[in-house]
């Protein structure tokens, strides 16, 4: 027999033995008993290894455990009313130690790509840390007590591994305090700007085992002390603002030796206060998909081209006070939802929102730290929500309250699309033991929720976190909470030290709700080995899915893309979420997903992707796209 026929007759074999599979399984179960569900036998069966077709000979199979919202075409059961928004819990969240003693109070945080570590910072000008530099490095001490010694040799910043926390320190030579920073395009720490010698320095830090910042302390052309850094389409950055710097300058991503070209921006010199000190620093900025930037600085904002330095838009006032540093709100760019876009529709036509929330009064920083004595007005529990693109524009912003007030909080954008609002305090301001009353307890905020029902208050920290607090969104969906110093040097009850609130180097974990034990059931977990890692603007790519004895139901499963932002003073610099858009779920466990359309939408560089089934997020995998 001719090989081709000899073929031929073996996929009609198949075809016979799949057929009278499915027919000999569906009247095996058919019996008038069963529900729906189990009257529709699967024809196959997925475990993390493949499958086993059921022939005639083997009609019933070991029963396949149904979870709700699992399986293709399956029914989700009636108790949850084929809700796909996610599984329900009560868990309101979990705390724990992770580490007793991190050495340095972390003051701004960057995790860094694909090696599990964590990066935080300080500065060298506020005496000494906890932990001495090794190798040692050595200088003249700058600030702290008068009975420590002229020299200081201590680390003022370290790599943490998030899931051992040992530690590795690192040097930085000019002073980063107040500083600003981002992942560029190649996955390294771009560090701008600070205070002293750090006023006009940039760093570089690449993600590798021995690794140290290279340092340009004269690469700038302005101060950028209390900056912004958000990256461009093309992979740079813009810094901008900085105390007494009302302009902006773009800078490449991958070297310390360039012409630093500036550029006047006269809002921020318009929303100064306190007779030209306060209130526009750490300017919130974001990119937009039309390549402009929304740019927000005390209670008023534009959209910028950032190119030409042309105002494109004035956009309405938040009315209340002031939102940015020293009362210092929260801020975050919405989940951008790609996936809602139809097929060939038009991406501007994406909509695109800004959350602010909290802050204080406009004159809050003058009672908190300017006058004596100190008075720490309550801070705001506000939110403001405005629509920047996607529709009409907005005439004004829409205005709910948070639980309870906040000033000095993080916001940090989840891999479901959920909003975290963690740290900070319920009155004053930030500065040296400016603040008071600290707010322990984290809120969740639910923006595809009616409003009235966006709010949620989680599980409380016993640890304080105040001024110069960090948190950060990690790869298996943990935050990773440190930092908090409210005082000039660090204070702690084993020197002796009057404080108010101590210098904090505990490192915390909080596991959100979707890390709740009966929620297990639902996380699925991405094969790395068999997915795609490197992304092309507009292109498909595959994500490979494990799971154990259950199926995948397609309208059940949500791609995240997320930006691990640079965090410090209570802003999340080039934070972004991205919804994607998924084209197929096979029987396989393979996820074909569309990448975002450009540059626009998400800045070349480094992402986590997650795959969030009924509202439980998988471990991310790290991307790569460019």
């Amino acid at each position: 027999m001719e090989t081709s026929s000899m073929a031929s007759l073996w996929k009609s074999l198949v075809v016979v033995l799949l057929f009278s599979g499915y027919i000999a399984a569906a009247a095996a179960t058919a019996d008038g008993n069963g529900t729906e569900e189990t009257q529709r036998p699967p024809i196959h069966q997925v475990g993390r290894f493949g499958f086993g077709f059921l022939f005639p000979w083997n009609p019933q199979p070991s029963p396949v455990p149904q979870f709700p919202g699992v399986g293709f075409g399956g029914e989700a059961p009636p108790e949850n009313g084929g809700d796909e928004s996610g599984a329900q819990t009560n868990f309101l969240g979990s705390w724990k130690i992770h580490s007793e003693n991190a050495g340095v109070s972390a003051m701004h945080i960057q995790l860094m790509p694909n090696n599990n570590k964590a990066v935080w910072y300080d500065s060298t000008g506020n005496g000494l840390s906890e932990i001495e530099s090794n190798p040692p490095v050595c200088r003249k001490r700058v600030g702290g007590r008068d009975s420590d010694p002229p020299q200081d040799c201590t680390a003022h910043a370290i790599e943490y591994d998030i899931d051992t926390a040992q530690i590795r320190t690192l040097n930085v030579g000019s002073s980063p305090w107040c500083s600003s920073g981002g992942l560029s395009k190649n996955g390294d720490l771009i560090s701008t700007g600070g205070d002293k010698d750090g006023y006009k320095a940039m760093r570089i830090l690449k993600p590798c085992g021995d690794c140290d910042f290279q340092e340009n302390p004269r690469a700038l052309f302005s101060n950028r002390w209390y900056a912004t850094n958000h990256a461009l389409p093309d992979g740079s950055f813009i810094v901008v603002g900085g105390r007494g710097s009302y302009n902006y300058e773009i800078v490449p991503p991958d070297t310390l030796e360039f012409t630093a070209k500036l550029t006047e921006l006269d809002f921020l010199g318009e929303t100064e206060d306190d007779g030209g000190r306060e209130n526009n620093l750490f300017p919130f900025v974001n990119l937009l998909p039309d390549g402009n930037l929304f740019v927000f600085a005390n209670y008023k904002s534009i959209i910028l081209n950032p190119y030409t330095g042309e105002t494109v838009r004035q956009l309405p006032d938040l009315p209340g006070g002031s939102r940015n540093y020293p009362p210092s709100g929260m801020s975050a760019l919405l989940p951008i939802d790609l996936a809602a876009v139809e097929d060939g529709g038009e991406e501007n036509s994406v909509v695109v929102e800004v959350l602010v929330c909290g802050g204080n009064t406009r004159e809050s920083y003058r009672f908190s730290d300017l006058l004596r004595p100190r008075k720490f007005l309550p801070a705001f529990n506000d939110c403001g929500r405005l629509r920047l693109s996607g529709g009409a524009a907005a005439e004004e912003w829409e205005k709910e309250d948070m639980p309870s007030p906040r000033v000095m909080g993080d916001m940090l954008l989840l891999p479901t699309g959920d909003v975290l609002m963690l740290n900070g305090a319920k009155a004053g301001t930030s500065a040296w033991n400016a603040a008071a009353e600290p707010n322990l307890t984290p809120v969740l905020y639910s923006p595809d929720k009616e409003k009235g029902d966006r709010f949620r208050e989680l599980a409380a920290s016993e640890i304080p976190r105040m001024y110069h607090s960090v948190s950060a969104v990690l790869p298996d969906g943990d935050i990773l909470v440190a930092g908090s110093n409210t005082n000039a040097f660090y204070m702690l009850k084993e020197h002796g030290d009057r404080f108010t609130f101590p210098t904090e180097l505990r490192v915390e974990k909080f596991s959100p709700p979707y890390m709740a034990p009966e929620l297990e059931q639902y996380r699925l977990e991405i094969a790395e080995g068999r997915s795609d890692k490197k992304l092309s603007y507009g292109g498909e790519f595959s994500v490979a899915i494990e799971f154990g004895n259950g199926l995948i139901k397609k309208e059940e499963v949500k791609v995240t893309m997320y930006s691990p932002p640079f965090t410090t003073h209570g802003y999340s610099m080039n934070q972004r979420l991205l919804i994607l858009k998924v084209r197929e779920v096979d029987i396989l466990g393979r996820i074909t997903v569309v990448a975002p359309p450009s540059g626009k939408f998400a800045p070349p560089g480094y992402y986590l992707v997650f795959v969030v089934h009924r509202g439980v997020p998988s471990r991310g995998m790290w991307v790569h796209i460019q």
